[in-house]
């Protein structure tokens, strides 16, 4: 990931977390190298979590797996905001982490830590209360070892120091950065690099779907900071689409995570061209179907997926606006009666941040020939989340109409041709 020392980002390799032994383990000491570990990342729907450490011992020989134990080491993880400030910070942390699962895997020790959806410790992401953003954190893992591992020969082994390393996270990485020449930084998943895409694309152009995140994961510019980390690490929203079930479901489809310097809202009418610019270039630099557009987005980006659909008229196939601002602050009813791309709305009906009945259900009862699903609550595999958002269901492909799903829906929309 490029500028992460600029960045302060403690996650390059240049950070080093010193294993402290127990009295009961010094003694047992070998001599060896500090030994490099990852963290491991998983995008939950409530956001990206430290998930598990990965230390390097492969050069160390073998170990005998039946001497590494949950109880073998302990984590303890610490985050801070990147920079000074008096903003309240949700999901700052100073904590152990507990360690659930222990195992080798190739010669690696791989501690799997305890991960619960929506709760913060382990959380890559800041969120800043009165900016309204969500940033990277500096991360900081120490790792302590209990007790000596034994080698399958019969030799004790206890790592004098560990090295931190890169915050690795697979479905984030599938996704190249990329700053268009009119400065707006985006993210680009291309269905021949992964993520199980190559093994189920078409032939041909491909669809692109271009996500328009939340007002979160917008940049700061008060701090500087602009960098579209948090569009793809804040929720599943863009990721659902680069999943191996919906490259499946599209036949190989490119998804672009483009990143308002604030927030889309603050002046959509100057962020829409220069993210159609972004569309532009790619359909003349890459094998993508223009007549497959797709634009959606959630919240802010709900409104910008309207937006763009309303001033590109006959350019969009399809328009997914998840819980949007569409409210008469942003949209006239000329302008949402004049939409003519097919559209399918979501929408949860306690969602207390974008009321239904001035957003999503305006647009639905305005746009011509629009669909929606509007959910009692947002509730998933069991877990009640914050009824804003409703962008979950939309990355679990859940919202469906007739029997038809809103994936399926989204790859049966084309435009007209010839």
């Amino acid at each position: 990931m490029p500028n992460l020392t600029r960045r302060g980002l403690l996650v390059g390799g240049a950070t080093v977390a010193v294993v402290a032994l127990t009295p009961q383990a010094a003694h047992a000491a070998t001599e060896t190298a500090s030994v490099p570990f990852t963290l491991n990342a998983t995008v939950l729907d409530g956001g990206e979590q430290v998930s598990s450490l990965t230390l390097d011992t492969s050069a160390l020989g073998p170990i005998d797996p039946s001497s590494l134990t949950t109880s073998t080491f302990t984590v303890h993880a610490k985050s801070l905001v990147p920079w000074s400030t008096t903003d309240l910070v949700f999901t700052q942390y100073d904590a152990d982490r507990p360690v659930t699962k222990a195992y080798l895997d190739h010669g690696k020790i791989v501690l799997d830590l305890q991960t619960i959806d929506q709760k913060t410790l382990g959380g890559t992401l800041g969120y800043l209360a009165r900016a309204g953003r969500n940033v990277l954190l500096d991360l900081t893992y120490t790792i302590t070892q209990a007790v000596p591992l034994t080698l399958l020969n019969h030799r004790s082994l206890v790592l004098p120091g560990v090295t931190q390393g890169k915050l690795v996270d697979p479905e984030v990485d599938a996704y190249s950065y990329h700053k268009h020449a009119n400065g707006m930084n985006y993210r680009l998943f291309s269905p021949t690099q992964g993520g199980g895409a190559e093994r189920s694309v078409g032939e041909g152009k491909r669809p692109l779907v271009v996500w328009l995140h939340g007002g979160g994961e917008g940049g700061l510019l008060s701090q500087n900071y602009y960098d579209n980390e948090p569009t793809l690490r804040a929720n599943r929203g863009a990721l659902g689409f680069s999943t191996a079930e919906a490259q499946r479901i599209f036949k190989g489809a490119y998804v672009v995570a483009p990143q308002a310097e604030t927030a889309w809202m603050a002046d959509g009418p100057g962020y829409a061209p220069r993210v159609k610019a972004i569309i532009d270039d790619l359909v003349a630099r890459d094998p993508i179907d223009a007549s497959r557009i797709l634009v959606v987005g959630c919240s802010n980006g709900g409104y910008m997926s309207l937006y763009m659909s309303w001033a590109y008229q006959g350019f969009f196939a399809g328009s997914v606006p998840i819980c949007p601002g569409a409210s008469t602050r942003y949209f006239t009813d000329e302008q949402l009666k004049s939409i003519t791309t097919p559209t399918w709305i979501v929408q949860a009906a306690n969602d207390t941040t974008l009321p239904p009945p001035v957003n999503g259900l305006r647009a639905h009862a305005l746009v011509p020939g629009s669909l929606m699903s509007f959910y009692d609550n947002v509730t998933w595999n069991g877990i009640s989340y914050p009824g804003h958002w409703s962008w979950i269901y939309v990355a679990r492909n859940d919202p469906s109409l007739n029997g038809q799903h809103i994936w399926q829906w989204m790859a049966s929309q084309q435009l007209p041709t010839g």
